[in-house]
């Protein structure tokens, strides 16, 4: 059974309308997606039972032989719905992770094949939740096919939206090949979980877990300032929400507003990075309740979605108390802890209610 929820009534009387609380950041790898890898010699599922799987670097772009932890929830449905209740989850968007991206694969045959792959098995595994779990579609950016496979996803495989990385094809997001897919995205008025796919400087990383914990949330910047300075954000209104709550990128835009009102190669906007910043939307997993809390108060509740980065070792495993811990009052809380997310996916409560309204206009431009 969940944990209660905003307006549950731990008396047991009639609850209040109250809004789903829905995580958007999640991630699931089906086991008959990985099999298929092994089969093509692209994955090692031989330690699958100490919870740890290997890719060809091709794909994950690491290492050879390097870990990838592999929670049974990736792929166990029983215990992915469990790990909700424990969670006071009430639904799940769930997407490939960035390790089967192939973000820096020049072949657009395996990026495309394995992308394909992913998304049949993804929306096979959101398909048989109940109703618990969504699916986000890759689209492969920097690769012919991109536009192709999102209305795939959209329309054929019934999911709910899109996840894309911040590199590929040796392209840069803001890159031309990109521009139909951006141009689609803006159409189709589709959310987009844009997560973290590769790092520049990968020897300094190699330490320490560097690449995730430190090259992941610079890379989310990288990809966010090209996507301002390329004009992406001008010529398109995208429904982009950043993962790790943005990365660097919150604590970099009055740098980025400097850079952008003295120095004239970077004065190819008509406004400052900032605004561009505040029209983005964010997730919660940044893992520090200052932080979180100024990300809120700079970007406003009505941009914040609830994220965790389940099934990961990098995870927020009480999400509800990481949003509660804000202070902040209960529309806002709402908003942060579902009403953002279900109106943007068109997700309802158990009960069919729609969410509440979203903070007001005062609380800056709604998603």
């Amino acid at each position: 059974m969940n944990n209660p929820l905003p307006g549950a009534d731990p008396t047991g009387a009639e609850p209040r309308p109250r809004t789903p609380v829905i995580d958007v950041h999640t991630h699931a790898m089906p086991m008959p997606f990985l099999r298929e890898l092994e089969r093509r010699g692209l994955a090692d599922l031989s330690r699958s039972a100490e919870r740890v799987l290997n890719l060809d670097p091709a794909l994950c772009g690491l290492a050879p032989g390097s870990p990838i932890p592999l929670a049974p929830e990736q792929h166990d449905m029983e215990l992915r719905l469990a790990s909700l209740a424990a969670m006071g989850v009430d639904h799940q968007v769930v997407a490939a992770p960035p390790f089967v991206f192939a973000s820096e694969s020049d072949d657009d045959e395996l990026v495309m094949e394995v992308t394909r792959l992913a998304n049949d098995a993804l929306a096979e595994f959101a398909a048989g939740s109940g109703g618990r779990l969504s699916g986000l579609g890759t689209v492969p950016v920097g690769h012919p096919g991109a536009v192709a496979e999102l209305t795939r996803c959209l329309d054929e495989l019934g999911l709910a939206g899109a996840t894309m990385g911040t590199f590929g094809g040796g392209r840069e997001l803001d890159d031309p090949v990109n521009e139909d897919l951006w141009k689609a995205l803006d159409a189709r008025r589709c959310f987009t979980l844009l997560h973290p796919s590769r790092v520049s400087s990968r020897d300094r990383l190699a330490d320490y877990h560097l690449v995730q914990l430190l090259g992941y949330p610079v890379e989310t910047a990288l990809a966010t300032a090209r996507l301002i300075f390329g004009g992406v954000l001008d010529r398109h209104d995208l429904v982009l929400c950043l993962a790790h709550g943005g990365g660097c990128v919150p604590a970099v835009g009055g740098r980025l507003d400097l850079g952008w009102r003295r120095k004239p190669v970077a004065r190819v906007t008509d406004r400052a990075p900032s605004d561009y910043l505040r029209r983005l939307l964010y997730d919660t997993a940044v893992f520090d309740t200052r932080a979180l809390g100024r990300l809120v108060e700079d970007m406003t509740a009505g941009h914040v979605l609830l994220g965790t980065d389940t099934p990961f070792d990098l995870v927020d495993h009480d999400p509800l108390e990481t949003v509660r811990a804000l202070g902040v009052d209960a529309a806002r809380e709402a908003a942060i802890l579902g009403g953002n997310a279900a109106r943007l996916l068109g997700l309802r409560d158990s009960g069919d209610r729609a969410a509440p309204p979203l903070p007001t206009a005062a609380e800056g431009r709604t998603p």
